[in-house]
């Protein structure tokens, strides 16, 4: 285990991020993150593996509307539509991370970690997206009011894996 700025990098975080390094070199690609809710944990966890330089571009936190729309490109009216935590938004965070990190591979991570949330948005929903290497997909995953940092850890496991899948 690693302990990233107050957060404990699991096993499998640590074990996905390799498999992620060793696959992204093999297939000579460079990928950038997008992350809201995550915070930049997902960065410090690629990042934490010796040879991330090899195919990490850069990662965005992106936390404020403000700044999805300034650094990632996020269309206002999708904000106003369907707001911060949405598969519409996270599409738009991912392609921006794409574009604007001169990647061939891009993640983006925004959701509800708690405490809190609403009876509309609980909390524990994470939206998802991947852009590159083929069409963007985007998915929500319920993780439940488990508690921000096992939201934000299992968030990572989870970004990991759409990432490795990818490449596979």
């Amino acid at each position: 285990m690693a302990v990233l700025s107050g957060a404990v990098l699991s096993a499998a975080v640590l074990s996905a991020a390799e498999r992620l390094r060793a696959r992204a070199r093999a297939a000579n690609i460079r990928l950038s993150t997008a992350e809201s809710c995550t915070g930049g944990l997902l960065a410090g966890a690629i990042t934490e593996v010796p040879g991330a330089s090899e195919m990490f571009e850069c990662g965005f936190v992106t936390y404020s509307d403000a700044a999805k729309r300034s650094l990632l490109g996020v269309r206002a009216a999708t904000l106003a539509a369907h707001g911060a935590v949405s598969e519409p938004v996270a599409r738009e965070m991912a392609e921006g991370a794409l574009a604007r990190g001169n990647a061939a591979l891009a993640v983006a991570i925004t959701g509800i970690a708690g405490p809190g949330g609403s009876a509309h948005k609980p909390e524990g929903r994470v939206c998802f997206a991947r852009a590159g290497l083929g069409p963007t997909i985007a998915e929500t995953v319920e993780f439940g009011a488990r508690g921000r940092r096992a939201v934000r850890q299992a968030s990572v496991e989870h970004a990991l894996r759409l990432l490795i899948g990818a490449l596979s």
